[in-house]
This record gives C-alpha cells, sequence and structure tokens, in this order.
C-alpha cells in the first residue's frame, strides 16, 4: 500500500508546475554555486552545469520536455523582461556609444560577416546536407530570432534553436579565456565579442564581468540579430540559392 502510495505521490508530483519550476531554479542555484566555489571555471558555466543537471534528471524521472517546459515557462516568460532590462545598462553608456559608434558598427559588421561566411564555409566543407546549412547559418543570432530566420531560408527552426542553444553555451563557456589569451582587456570589447557570437546565453556570463560589459553584449546581440534578420536570407540566398 506504501509503495502504491508513493507511486501516486510522484505521478502527482511529476505533472505539477511547481515541481518544474522548482527543479529549474535549484539547479541553476546549484550550477552558480559551484561555479562560484570553483573560481568561475570556465567548464562549469552555470548555464551549462544546469543545463546538464536538468536533462539528467529529467531523464531519470521519465519526464517528457513538454510537461516539464508546460511547468518551467514561467522562466521562458521572464526571457523577454530580462533581455528589456538589458537597456538599463546600455542606456548608462549612452555618451561612451556616442563618441564610438563608428568602431562599434563597423566591429560588429566584421564580426558577422565572418561568423556568418565561416560558418557557411565550414558546413560546406564538412559535407552537410544543405537544409542543415540552412539551419546552420543564424546559429549566433539569439534562439527566437534564428528560428525565424531559419524559416525564411529554408532551414529547420527547431534545428537552428538547437545550433544556437549550444553555440551560446559554447561562447559562454570559451570566450573569457580566450579574450584573456589574447590580452582583451577592455569591458567593452570584452561584451561587444561575446554578444556577437555568444547572445544571450554569452550576455548573462557578461554581466557576471561587469554591467559594462553586459551593457555591450546586449548591445551587440540586439545589433547583430536585427542585421541578421534583415541580410542573411539574401546572404543565404547568394550562397546556397533560393530556399
Amino acid at each position: 500500500m506504501e509503495a502504491i502510495a508513493l507511486d501516486a505521490l510522484w505521478v502527482y508530483l511529476s505533472g505539477s508546475p511547481l515541481v518544474a519550476l522548482s527543479a529549474t531554479l535549484v539547479c541553476y542555484l546549484a550550477a552558480s554555486a559551484l561555479f562560484e566555489r570553483s573560481g568561475r571555471f570556465a567548464l562549469l558555466n552555470p548555464v551549462l552545469v544546469s543545463v546538464t543537471l536538468l536533462v539528467l534528471l529529467l531523464r531519470a524521472a521519465e519526464i517528457p520536455y513538454r510537461e516539464y517546459f508546460d511547468g518551467a515557462q514561467f522562466v521562458h516568460f521572464l526571457l523577454g523582461p530580462a533581455t528589456v532590462a538589458l537597456a538599463l545598462p546600455l542606456y548608462r553608456e549612452l555618451p561612451v556609444l556616442r563618441r564610438h559608434l563608428m568602431p562599434i558598427a563597423l566591429s560588429l559588421l566584421a564580426g558577422l560577416v565572418v561568423t556568418v561566411a565561416s560558418t557557411l564555409l565550414i558546413a560546406q566543407l564538412a559535407g552537410l546536407d544543405e537544409v542543415v546549412q540552412r539551419s546552420i547559418a543564424a546559429k549566433s543570432v539569439t534562439a527566437p530570432v534564428a528560428m525565424g530566420i531559419a524559416e525564411r531560408i529554408g532551414g529547420v527552426p527547431s534545428l537552428t534553436a538547437v545550433f544556437a542553444i549550444l553555440t551560446g553555451v559554447f561562447g559562454a563557456v570559451v570566450a573569457l579565456p580566450l579574450l584573456s589569451l589574447l590580452k582583451v582587456r577592455d569591458d567593452a570589447a570584452k561584451g561587444l565579442a561575446i554578444g556577437l557570437v555568444a547572445h544571450g546565453i554569452g550576455t548573462a556570463r557578461a554581466l557576471g564581468i561587469s554591467e559594462r560589459a553586459g551593457a555591450y553584449s546586449g548591445l551587440a546581440m540586439a545589433l547583430s540579430a536585427t542585421l541578421s534578420a534583415v541580410a542573411l536570407p539574401f546572404v543565404v540566398s547568394a550562397w546556397l540559392g533560393p530556399g
């Protein structure tokens, strides 16, 4: 009887929205604590660790992703307000932005061209299917925008979302060690580089560096998404043909 009662309790709890939300928060808090205790070791990035923990937890509990998302979608909803909140540190940097508008614009444009061109070239050299090439083309844009672009250029939006998330996690992990190796000291330069290639997840990491780095990362993320939404369909069409 006790086993049956426990099974019934677990079935009830696993379907409760509060369980999914609580699991998400607990995994992230645990990952953040581990990250701080490790001295901010890059491979223990909180997003990477918390996602890994959640995947293992869902697999062990045999909870379908759709059921999990139904409970944790409040966190997804907060992505919008969190993105808008990036405008505050950016507003504080307006005087500097006005003085360095041209270098910033040229840096973002150059970075975007290199990112897209290298992605398409590597995908072609690797012999990937054309649909996969179209799906991967927008990988360095924040996932919601990337999925919209993928639909327009003949890619698979869900596949693009996977590539975008993996790119963001990878960028958040390797960006700072790489920038340190290249002796990049300025927080604004770090933020621009991280936001351009690692979008939202990278911006969360940049905010851990400083408010200034987070502001410039948010700027790079927003502008690269805007430019990509306008230009990428034409670039991919010229490179691979109409979708």
